[in-house]
């Protein structure tokens, strides 16, 4: 995944949290054993009702907090698994509120902001439910902002939702790396201006050839050059 250094001319970046610095999984991988064989099932269907959810709501000009879209998700994926105890309910939502962040995470951010860069979150996530996330994950010293849709009243991927990072911030579009695991996130980030990077963890297939990464990577520390 050799590609150029998309960190010239920026200076900052700025990242997605759900699935991108925050493992969304972790939370059901948590409970494995007791969620039993669904376990990998119910997860993603967790994620997929969650996101679709949001995309709904801002196309319907509604704006319902994300959690509680993910516990609404979380309801559906369990009415789909009728094998799973639903008395996990509240420990899946507890296990949700403190996922783990990916191993290389907070070294990346450091080594960005040793060459000068400033780091931050947008994030779907309302604000409640990311400042928790982002403190149990103790990345909270490693971000110079950690910005919610909330004030937007939109999900991404509206520009809206993206304007928040330039209120922020105060740079330019173009100074703006923008990071994400999710190739939804990163059309809406290249449609809007940003630098878009595209984490593909797992060998996704491209979408959305028109909005195009500038950089895909399989890994956050592969942004040091």
């Amino acid at each position: 995944m050799s590609t150029p250094d998309v960190l010239i001319g920026a200076r900052a970046v700025v990242f997605d949290a759900y699935g991108t610095l925050l493992d969304v999984h972790s939370a059901v991988q948590r409970h494995a054993g007791s969620v039993g064989s669904d376990a990998k099932s119910v997860s993603d269907t967790w994620r997929q009702k969650q996101l679709e959810y949001s995309w709904v709501h801002s196309l319907c000009g509604r704006y319902t907090a994300f959690w509680t879209l993910t516990e609404r998700a979380l309801d559906y994926a369990l009415a789909r698994h009728p094998d799973v105890d639903p008395s996990l309910r509240p420990a899946l939502l507890e296990a949700y509120r403190r996922l783990d962040a990916y191993p290389e995470v907070s070294g990346t951010l450091d080594a960005l902001r040793a060459k000068g860069l400033k780091t931050g979150i947008l994030s779907n996530g309302d604000t409640a439910m990311l400042d928790m996330a982002v403190r149990s994950a103790a990345l909270h010293d490693h971000l110079d902002a950690v910005l919610s849709v909330d004030p937007a009243g939109i999900f991404k991927t509206s520009p809206r939702a993206y304007d928040l990072v330039l209120e922020r911030l105060g740079f330019e579009t173009r100074e703006i790396v923008f990071v994400s695991s999710n190739r939804w996130d990163v059309a809406g980030a290249a449609a809007y201006g940003f630098t878009p990077v595209w984490v593909n963890r797992t060998g996704q297939p491209d979408e959305y050839p028109d909005l195009a990464p500038v950089q895909v990577i399989d890994r956050l520390n592969a942004l040091i050059p």
